[in-house]
């Protein structure tokens, strides 16, 4: 799944006055426009009521040579119209509010002034060809491409995350287009300020003469994002009107008649030229975000699938200088999405990388740590904390863990948290010495099948994209039919395991979990039954009354073999309080795994990491992991799991993102270091980091590759990319890649069948 990324945002026009007479332009105004402070403060605390991360401040070029707007301004107590927008930043960043500023050609100290209170600045080049000056551009002096290149310039000199694109369609040749684009990229080169790159297709608007953008705008988007306009779902456009939706680029929104004309000096344009563009965009500046605005035309998805990453600000008050184009919804460019493989999640007006001291304003980073902390990347030192963790650490931890000693909790933080490269690769090594020392060479994996029996759960975690209300579409509970068969097809494969969960079903009780098993042993009665997680058996308690030795009594007579160790996350209940309130608490899983263990059965043990949980709370849930270990010896295997954030909350509206492979793997091998000699079997999860990742893992600690599991219900959901099923063939191939034999084993790690590194690949299932 690829990531398209939106920011939530509310737009203030905060002068339409402008000394420009572009031709295209319906924005602008001539005459003294200029929002007062009390009509400000009303807005950001709209903006707040719309719970907007980003306030888009949007104004005129130099408003203030107008005689009457200037004078408003000193009225206020401001110089200068830059004033009065450090003023309205600061409002906003009162509220949390992130800005992002977009006033046109400013000088370098008006860029500083800006700096300190913005999140990101933005000025569109539009075009570098000096032509236009004569057509479109007569009469606007700051359109000027030496102009607007020397501003983006003196962005990227005081450091200032900056966005800025180009404007298709308005008499300039391809050739000019890709000229353009080249001028961004030597800038971007020299200063790699540039965060993202609007590729935007010019549009014909009517006269607003007597009315305000912004309200027409507000009333458009308030229609189409509730589905009481025109809004055509089986389209997929805005409906000017009767009939057939007009196209995009002759809309005229709620209550205009008839098309607007192209006019003579424009230039058509196509989705093959803004495809191509998208490409010039990725070849020149690699890395760089490309947006194209999804209101401008209905051919968003398709340039989506040309590789570009980001839709831009869906304000919540619509477009103010396109209003009678009203975006669509988050909602509803996700309906459309996801289907197509893509996972549209929210950003803040800064993009990620600029989010540190060199490029942005302590004041302003410190709201971003108040309210969006979870949006900052993982840079191994954690988001949110401040602490400083003494790099000396590593080297004795190192050490320490090699030899399977106990590693104190701040040992373990400081490994968790280690980039530096050459620690990095120390890890690696003592974690492959220890599990070479302890496990051996042979790559070991389990033929098994996952029955997820129910994703219907009211536990409602944020990181989870699996469970569903009873009501939504995508709720479902198996038969007994389609377990029967699921279970038969798990024999034919040759799978010696069944692993079985679901969500948790409000109406299911301790019978009709008992009642899965006894089903599947009647079909499958030599089948070893690996069911039901410490949510699940909490669940039971809940419904029967009876405590979890008991509960377990009764399902080991129905057929369970062994019991998984998930619904674990991070055992520290200020993360679990954060990604899960309704979770069970550290402490209860803590119980049910320790009744597991002591009626007999053994499980394993997890991890989820890659979200919003720190290095510290990452080393408290090693040490429950290996204390109970210690206390009753009963897990077989420890299996961290990397985060998928694509179809989850955590994903969508926190900008969590996917854990890169390299931290994956450091992780690992910390993993493999922080369980000492306790737990002998390390296992990487084919699903989350992919095979090609699983086998590198085999490097970093790893002796175990999991499973086949034929279904894959919980990762995929998600936004998983990595398959669902594995055939035998394959895991032993993945063994051999890294130089290892391969072994089948029972789910106690029973060895059913080795292949050495010289014996004929098995015969696909």
């Amino acid at each position: 799944m690829r990531r398209i990324t939106f920011s939530r945002n509310y737009t203030i026009s905060l002068s339409r006055t402008c000394q420009c007479y572009c031709k295209y332009c319906a924005f602008a105004t001539h005459q003294a426009h200029l929002h007062p402070p009390d009509e400000v403060e009303r807005r950001l605390d709209e903006a707040a009521r719309r719970n907007a991360k980003e306030l888009l401040f949007l104004t005129g070029e130099r408003p203030e040579v107008n005689p009457v707007v200037a004078e408003k301004l000193r009225s206020w107590g401001h110089q200068d119209f830059t004033s009065y927008v450090v003023w309205a930043c600061e409002r906003a960043l009162e509220r949390g509010i992130l800005p992002h500023t977009n006033i046109g050609v400013v000088t370098a100290e008006d860029l500083a002034r800006l700096r300190e209170v913005t999140a990101s600045q933005g000025l569109m080049l539009e075009s570098s060809s000096v032509r236009l000056m004569d057509t479109v551009h007569a009469g606007s002096p700051t359109k000027h491409p030496e102009l607007r290149l020397a501003t983006i310039e003196a962005a990227g000199r005081l450091k200032i995350p900056f966005t800025t694109g180009i404007l298709v369609g308005i008499g300039e040749t391809r050739e000019e287009r890709i000229e353009s684009l080249e001028a961004l990229a030597g800038l971007h080169a020299r200063f790699g300020h540039i965060q993202e790159v609007i590729i935007q297709n010019f549009v014909p608007h009517p006269n607003y003469y007597g009315q305000e953008p912004a309200e027409i705008a507000d009333l458009a988007s308030a229609e189409r994002w509730t589905g009481t306009g025109k809004w055509s779902a089986e389209s997929g456009v805005w409906d000017a009107g009767e009939g057939d939706p007009a196209p995009a680029e002759q809309r005229r929104g709620p209550g205009a008649d008839g098309p607007v004309p192209m006019p003579g000096w424009a230039c058509p344009v196509t989705i093959e030229d803004l495809e191509l563009l998208i490409g010039e965009t990725e070849r020149l500046m690699p890395g760089v975000g490309i947006q194209v605005p999804p209101n401008l035309s209905d051919w968003w998805i398709g340039l989506a699938e040309a590789g570009a990453t980001d839709f831009g600000g869906l304000s919540a008050n619509g477009d103010h200088i396109s209003p009678e184009h009203p975006f669509p919804s988050p909602h509803q460019i996700r309906k459309q999405l996801t289907p197509r493989g893509f996972a549209l999640t929210e950003r803040l007006c800064v993009y990620p990388q600029y989010m540190n001291p060199e490029w942005m304003e302590q004041g302003v980073l410190d709201v971003i740590k108040l309210k969006y902390w979870s949006f900052i990347p993982r840079l191994g030192s954690g988001r949110r904390s401040s602490e400083e963790i003494d790099p000396g650490l590593a080297g004795e931890a190192i050490a320490k863990g090699r030899e399977g000693a106990r590693l104190s909790e701040d040992e373990l933080t400081a490994l968790f948290a280690e980039t530096r490269p050459e620690v990095i690769e120390e890890i690696r090594v003592a974690a492959d010495g220890l599990r070479a020392e302890l496990a051996g060479d042979t790559v070991t994996f389990v033929v098994n099948r996952n029955i997820n029996f129910t994703n219907i759960c009211v536990v409602g975690c944020a990181f989870c994209g699996f469970g569903q209300g009873k009501r939504s579409p995508d709720a479902y509970e198996s038969s007994r039919e389609d377990f029967i068969g699921r279970v038969e097809e798990a024999v034919e494969f040759g799978a010696t395991e069944l692993c079985m969960q679901g969500g948790i079903h409000p109406e299911l009780d301790l019978e009709a979990y008992g009642g899965w098993l006894r089903l599947a042993k009647e079909v499958a009665p030599d089948i070893h039954l690996h069911a039901y997680s410490p949510m699940e058996i909490n669940h039971m308690c809940e419904r029967s009354g009876l405590p979890p030795s008991d509960v377990f009594a009764y399902l080991i007579e129905c057929g369970l073999g062994s019991t998984p160790g998930t619904a674990a996350e991070v055992l520290d209940d200020g993360v679990r309080q954060r990604i899960s309130p309704n979770k069970l608490p550290s402490a209860r899983w803590v119980e049910i795994i320790e009744a597991a263990h002591g009626a007999g059965l053994n499980s394993t043990s997890t991890v989820m990491f890659g979200h919003i949980e720190e290095p510290r709370e990452l080393a408290r849930h090693m040490e429950v992991i290996r204390s109970v270990q210690e206390r009753t010896g009963g897990i077989t295997e420890f299996v961290p799991l990397s985060f998928i954030p694509y179809n989850t909350l955590l994903g969508r509206t926190h900008g969590v993102a996917e854990i890169s492979i390299e931290e994956n793997l450091k992780h690992t091998a910390v993993f493999r270091l922080a369980l000492g000699r306790a737990i002998t079997n390390l296992q990487a999860s084919w699903v989350k980091m992919g095979l090609e990742g699983a086998t590198e893992a085999l490097r970093w600690g790893v002796n175990d590759l999991g499973g086949t599991l034929m279904e894959e219900s919980i990762s995929r959901m998600a936004g998983s990319r990595h398959g669902v099923r594995l055939e035998v063939d394959e895991l032993v191939a993945a063994a051999r890649r890294a130089g290892r034999p391969a072994a089948q084993r029972t789910t106690g790690y029973e060895i059913i069948e080795a292949y050495s590194e010289t014996d004929p690949e098995p015969a696909a299932a």
